[in-house]
């Protein structure tokens, strides 16, 4: 064991410059990642939570207390992956830095040679009973995770539901089943495909010339209020589609007067020889211009326009069926059999009226829902967006930094689907529940229904440079988008379902041949930490940002899919608060109104928030 009073590799030295290229790197890895197992905020770079691991459970070889027993088993060992250490403590030293270093590199992680040193060296230096590390504030699972990697046991605990669950299933589920997992995951996602497309057909019909749509992109919608135009106005940021080279295509447009109406406005697909040949789009920080007139709504008028419309994500249909308002489908994205890369074709009717079909599809299932008597949970996400500023400090930070989604109509979670997607979603929720898997198996499905929910949303956005849909957390925040980008549910690329849950067994695959012991999770306030201090030898962590972001909201987005597809799960609760119906929030150690950055002085005045 290591004496108590014997300083740390890390306390000495670190290769500090190696670590941060193999953890800037990690951004870049999407495959077997297991950052791709489903979105949390400020994750820890694997590599460094590796690194400074090790340099915390290994003793500097040059303190006089070292134990000899780990210096000279580290000698038998590093040969195996480098040269033989010179004979002095500095050359030993110089040899366990630059081992940290080189087991930094992602492509390392998983090598059993690599994997068995530091195992037997945290053994050399700890005894045979593996160290216990402790995170409290675990969060993505970075640092559990390769607490287990190097052999030691580890205690993950966090204060949000989402979170306990990704580390749930991260540190326990893959660990204990992996690889049987991954393989009954491969067979459940096929029947669920089969259902689902069984299911959905109509919602998503393919094109009579066999070309199959990957993604329908729609542009919320306002009037133009001038008393001689009232035109439609959609709301478009650019009305580029594609800017590969040698397939350029971007949105034109024309407007069609008729005597007694108001001009209306079409769309068509060019192909662009020059930037020149491409209009500009026609909507500005929150300004929307008419195409017909000209003239410049302002912010207010537009967001009065929208909260009328419940956001506008939604189409307004006639009782005969016909499109009277609301979003506006400017264009699909199809693959067509025999012909390589995206094809981009105008809307039809036929497309309307699947929409028109979503929307009574969601009719039915609330009607079915109301009937029983309202019991469980509505399939449609009900629980309430954060306020709008009131009397509640907490509320107002929340609502101004990241909220302000309730300015342009949305009040409850839902609202931010459109009826296409609500009743996708809803349906493959129902659709994993009667497949009847065991616990593992259900909750890595209703991961992955969460995890499907960030690309399959009404923020998403077409990415015209790589030619797909762009999922909603690209940034820590729920800003309104005017135009969007819905994936196919059934379109097998990215904002599939079928898509999505394979990325996630192939993060299985790979921890799976890492030999990971289990760990074990709790949802617990860090300030009532159910282990005595006396019982934990190490804790290791990363604590929160206190006023930077607010996670807790931002959690619920996932949350509200979560609890559907596994209602009495124990960690998809509010433990402090039974009354609230999403994540736990009175006990965060965050106060977004103590700093404000890049907020003008007079604007947080208004709105009653102070600076410090």
């Amino acid at each position: 064991m290591i004496p108590k009073d014997c300083k740390r590799l890390a306390e000495v030295d670190f290769p500090i410059a190696e670590v941060s290229r193999h953890a800037a790197r990690e951004k870049s890895i999407r495959h077997g990642h297991p950052s791709t197992l489903h979105l949390w905020w400020a994750r820890r770079p694997l590599a460094s939570s590796r690194a400074v691991l090790l340099g915390l459970l290994w003793p500097d070889p040059c303190d006089p207390l070292c134990p000899e027993g780990f210096k000279q088993r580290a000698r038998e060992l590093l040969p195996q992956v480098q040269g033989k250490p010179g004979p002095t403590d500095e050359d030993l030293r110089k040899a366990l830095l630059r081992f940290i270093a080189h087991f930094a590199n992602w492509d390392l992680a998983a090598n059993r040679t690599y994997l068995e040193l530091s195992r037997a060296l945290v053994k050399a230096a700890h005894g045979e009973e593996p160290p216990l590390v402790v995170d409290p504030f675990a969060g993505g699972g970075s640092i559990p995770l390769e607490a287990l990697r190097l052999g030691c046991e580890a205690f993950a605990s966090d204060l949000n539901s989402v979170a306990c669950l990704i580390l749930k299933v991260m540190l326990e589920d893959i660990p204990r089943h992996a690889p049987e997992l991954a393989d009954e995951l491969r067979r459940v996602g096929a029947e669920i495909k089969r259902q689902a497309e069984r299911e959905l057909a109509d919602l998503y019909p393919k094109d009579p010339d066999g070309a199959t749509p990957i993604a329908y992109l729609w542009a919320r919608t306002v009037r133009c209020e001038s008393p001689n135009c009232g035109a439609e106005i959609p709301l478009v940021r650019s009305l580029w589609l594609s800017k590969q080279p040698s397939r350029r295509r971007a949105f034109w447009h024309r407007v069609v007067l008729s005597k007694g109406e108001p001009p209306r406005v079409e769309f068509g697909i060019l192909e662009p020889k020059t930037e020149e040949e491409v209009s500009a789009g026609t909507v500005s920080r929150a300004r929307a211009t008419c195409i017909a007139c000209g003239t410049v709504l302002a912010p207010q008028r537009v967001r009065v326009q929208l909260s009328v419309q419940c956001g506008g994500a939604d189409v307004v249909f006639d009782k005969s069926g016909r499109r009277t308002g609301g979003a506006r489908l400017l264009g699909v994205v199809t693959l067509k059999p025999g012909e390589q890369g995206r094809q981009y074709r105008q809307s039809t009717e036929r497309d309307y009226e699947a929409v028109r079909q979503a929307q009574i599809c969601v009719t039915r299932l609330l009607d079915e829902w109301k009937r029983g008597g309202r019991k469980g949970l509505c399939p449609v996400p009900d629980e309430p967006l954060p306020s709008p500023p009131g009397k509640s400090e907490r509320t107002k930070g929340a609502y101004y930094n990241f909220m302000p989604l309730r300015l342009y109509g949305y009040e409850k979670w839902g609202d931010l689907f459109t009826a296409r997607q609500k009743a996708t979603l809803g349906k493959m929720v129902r659709i994993m529940s009667a497949v009847g898997a065991g616990e593992a198996v259900g909750e890595v499905l209703a991961v992955s229904v969460s995890r499907f929910a960030d690309i399959f949303n009404a923020f998403c956005r077409w990415e015209n440079t790589k030619h797909q849909v762009r999922n909603l957390f690209t940034r820590q925040a729920l800003p309104i988008l005017w135009d969007f980008a819905e994936a196919s549910g059934l379109g097998e690329q990215a904002g599939d379902h079928s898509t999505t849950l394979g990325t996630m067994v192939r993060v299985l695959d790979a921890l799976s041949s890492s030999d990971l012991t289990p760990g074990q999770v709790h949802l617990a306030d860090a300030t009532r930490h159910p282990l005595p201090d006396e019982t934990v030898p190490i804790w290791f962590t990363d604590p929160p940002y206190y006023d930077a972001v607010r996670y807790a909201d931002l959690s619920d987005f996932f949350f509200v899919w979560l609890k559907r597809s596994l209602p009495a799960h124990p960690l998809l609760c509010d433990p402090f608060d039974s009354t609230n119906p999403l994540t736990p929030k009175s006990a965060e150690i965050i106060d977004s109104l103590m700093l404000l950055r890049g907020v003008p002085k007079e604007k947080a005045g208004q709105l009653g928030l102070r600076r410090r």
